[in-house]
């Protein structure tokens, strides 16, 4: 099974073609600072291949949801150190994948600040979940050049943080919708400056962003996610093929661990210029190390390997429910069904407590 085979990452070598994929679970404190709950979590998870730890605030600025972490501060630091130190421990690999969620949140969790993004666009026909509730987005705050250029430098230092915290990479994301994801987007993004107008300008930010994170945390340490026909909150682009591939070319020319790739979550039947398959059409760009993301059960995930674009196939609601999901693949076992209402907040239910097989 191709899925339980090795694969060299970088300067990796991962234990399976098994990720855990990304995913917000809410747990840290008002201070985004994670406790031993979450070093808990990931140890759990630690046959994974490689895991990438739910996203990660880069900056007080970049805070979006209640109750997620953050890497800006030092006791936010020391906490992921014990993360990192246990899961290296269990012979884990883990990315930390860092974050700003641009106009995807409320000024009631920002300390009375608006959200910012490129154009002072607010999403509609959603609602935000706050800690007071779920609330309509507010009109966000249009960045000036000057603030989109500290943004990249913050980026670095979140970068930068992770590795004292011992990760062993970063991850962009650069998808689902959050600030990078905005600037990639026509429906986000209508600024007439560097950053905005053509689909040069609108891929500059990004591309701006991995150089600095690659100078920071060296060769073969960061990756990217990328979600081309994800049109989730607001993110919509005319011709995705000739947005998206020029951003990968310019990411082939980076010496980066690997492209995560989302595959379409929703119907595109209203959009017939969205390539039906992302994985394929994107991902056969591009010369670095493919994961694939999104939907993918064993069976689904094994074929997708086969078809050699992808080399690792990340799981997220899965491997919420199943620390153990390697081992279930590898015997066929029966597989925990996730708890939809334990995903976000709360304490140890939905979070640590799944069963692991009996041995």
């Amino acid at each position: 099974m191709k899925l339980l085979e090795k694969v060299t990452l970088g300067k990796e070598t991962l234990k399976n073609a098994i990720a855990m994929a990304p995913m917000t679970r809410s747990r840290a404190n008002i201070e985004g600072v994670v406790s031993d709950m979450t070093t808990l979590y990931y140890t759990q998870r630690a046959s994974a291949g490689l895991l990438v730890t739910e996203a990660i605030n880069i900056s007080e600025q970049a805070l979006g949801s209640p109750l997620t972490p953050g890497l800006y501060s030092q006791e936010q630091i020391e906490a992921w150190k014990k993360v990192t130190k246990s899961v290296h421990d269990k012979g884990g690999v883990i990315y930390a994948q860092l974050w700003h969620t641009g106009r995807v949140g409320h000024s009631v969790d920002r300390k009375g600040k608006l959200p910012v993004a490129p154009s002072a666009i607010g999403i509609k026909g959603q609602q935000h979940f706050t800690s007071q509730g779920m609330k309509d987005y507010e009109t966000p705050q249009e960045l000036t050049t000057q603030e989109i250029k500290q943004i990249v430098k913050d980026y670095g230092q979140a970068a930068r943080n992770a590795i004292e915290a011992g990760f062993d990479g970063v991850e962009l994301h650069a998808a689902f919708g959050y600030l990078p994801n905005q600037f990639l987007s026509e429906s986000a993004n209508l600024r007439t400056d560097e950053y905005g107008g053509s689909i040069e300008n609108r891929n500059r930010f990004v591309l701006e962003v991995m150089r600095e994170l690659v100078n920071v945390a060296g060769i073969d340490k960061v990756g990217i996610k990328l979600s081309p026909t994800v049109y989730y909150n607001n993110i919509i682009n005319s011709d995705p093929v000739a947005q998206f591939s020029p951003l990968i070319e310019a990411l082939n020319e980076m010496p980066l661990a690997y492209i995560h790739l989302m595959n379409g979550m929703f119907p595109l039947d209203n959009f017939p210029n969205y390539p039906k398959n992302a994985i394929e059409t994107f991902g056969s760009i591009s010369k670095h190390l493919v994961i694939a993301n999104a939907g993918f059960n064993k069976e689904s995930g094994e074929a997708e390997l086969d078809k050699g674009i992808a080399k690792i196939i990340s799981y997220g609601s899965l491997f919420l429910a199943n620390p153990d999901l390697p081992e279930r693949f590898e015997l066929d076992a029966e597989l925990n069904q996730p708890d939809q209402a334990t995903m976000y907040g709360g304490g140890a239910k939905g979070y640590i407590d799944y069963p692991f097989l009996e041995n």
